[in-house]
């Protein structure tokens, strides 16, 4: 079982070692990528085929938050995570109010996100 995810992360180097990262560790397949706000909603409004979205809070353009408004009627299995550099204590109450399931911080908590990873993983398989 693998999750089907799309990232929303604008700098190349994070996103290309996220992915790295998650694939080999944590049964991920990307499905691919957004860097600004824009694109990531056009994807989401073209796409109902995903397990996992990975949202950074500050893009090229626009914003995670909107982003995370983007993809409040997703469907009960899909799940959305926040990782950004910026997980301050009201920032992962606005975005748990906007909907994430979970929000890590880049510089401490990729552990973490691959721990949550696995354990979807293991529940749909199960």
């Amino acid at each position: 079982m693998e999750l089907r995810t799309y990232i929303v992360e604008d700098n190349a180097t994070i996103r290309e070692n996220l992915v790295g990262t998650l694939e080999e560790l944590a049964s991920v397949r990307s499905l691919g990528w957004a860097e600004t706000e824009k694109d990531a909603r056009a994807w989401l409004a073209a796409h109902r085929d995903w397990d996992l979205l990975i949202v950074d809070l500050f893009l090229k353009q626009g914003s995670g938050l909107g982003v995370l408004e983007a993809c409040q009627d997703r469907g009960r299995g899909q799940r959305v995570v926040v990782l950004s550099n910026y997980a301050t204590s009201d920032m992962r109450k606005r975005s748990a109010e906007l909907g994430a399931d979970a929000v890590f911080d880049k510089s401490n908590e990729i552990d973490a996100l691959v721990d949550f990873c696995l354990a979807l993983v293991e529940r749909r398989g199960a």
